[in-house]
């Protein structure tokens, strides 16, 4: 591991090559003055605490179980519905509060709803239009059930076997408006998926949250279904302070939960402009990013190295 002043970096390429990047860029990572101790630690999944094939490495597995042992408490959240995340839930022993769909719906460890945000009729019709102006194809969430018009469509079969079970098809989402969670607008033309993001947040602006949780997935949700609203809402659930809140994410929208946390994370798969709203930078998620994470910058701060 090497230090460049703000910037902290495991030694392995992808990490060099970001820490070049962010010079070029003249991006300043966020000095760190939370908290002496961290009590809870809030993972994103796809591109922080799973690799690029969807798993969860025996390295990350330890370093969740040593967070357990130093009693700071482990939590994730995520674009995915909650049926998409109880395998992680089993696997990692998961006994907290977890936030499904960015926040959209909260849920105990058996997957019981504690609170669900849903998106207005108006909203939703308006954000579906305009993935639709955008050439995007729309999806469409509900706490329950994930609806696609195209069972063969873009992406489609790869996010079946992430989240573990199948869409529902439907070419008409109007019956549904009512009970909607989560829109995703998908596409492989990137630019598009950023010019209907920039849209929706001009738009629909206070109506929903949009934000890319992949290149080539928009995700809308209620306003306050976001990634800063789930550290807000375990804060107050759990009676833990912000400050002492630790988060690691990759995506745009892991920057709302960067900018709640006392300490946050940022993955070296992340972009340099990701990375420049984080504490600290680690490694890529194929090489062991998140475990390296906790190692240096949350195990030190459990309230039992401190005393």
């Amino acid at each position: 591991m090497f230090t460049d002043g703000n910037l902290r970096f495991h030694s392995d390429d992808r990490a060099v090559k970001r820490s070049s990047l962010l010079r070029q860029g003249n991006y300043r990572m966020k000095p760190y003055v939370g908290s002496p101790k961290i009590s809870l630690m809030l993972a994103d999944v796809d591109g922080a605490l799973v690799t690029q094939d969807k798993l969860v490495t025996p390295q990350a597995r330890a370093a969740v179980a040593a967070l357990r042992a130093a009693k700071i408490r482990f939590t994730i959240t995520s674009g995915r519905p909650p049926r998409g995340m109880k395998s992680l839930i089993d696997d990692l022993k998961i006994d907290s509060v977890v936030a499904g769909f960015n926040g959209g719906v909260f849920v105990t460890p058996d997957l019981t709803v504690i609170q669900s945000r849903f998106i207005s009729r108006a909203a939703g019709t308006q954000a579906l239009e305009s993935i639709a102006q955008h050439k995007l194809v729309g999806w469409l969430y509900t706490a329950d059930d994930w609806y696609v018009p195209d069972p063969v469509g873009p992406h489609v079969a790869r996010e079946a076997w992430t989240v573990k079970f199948e869409a529902k098809v439907s070419t008409d989402f109007n019956p549904l408006l009512d009970a909607v969670v989560k829109i995703v607008g998908v596409s492989d033309d990137l630019d598009a998926v950023a010019q209907c993001e920039a849209a929706l947040q001009r738009e629909l602006q206070g109506q929903v949250s949009a934000a890319r949780s992949q290149p080539y997935y928009l995700d809308i949700t209620h306003p306050q279904a976001n990634k800063g609203g789930v550290v807000e809402y375990l804060s107050s659930y759990l009676q833990i302070p912000t400050s002492e809140i630790a988060t690691i994410g990759d995506m745009p929208n892991d920057v709302l939960m960067f900018e709640k946390s006392g300490l946050s994370i940022a993955m070296g798969n992340a972009s340099p402009q990701v990375q420049a709203q984080a504490n600290f930078v680690t490694s890529s998620n194929e090489q062991e990013g998140f475990a390296n994470a906790m190692e240096k910058f949350v195990l030190p701060r459990a309230a039992t190295s401190s005393t």
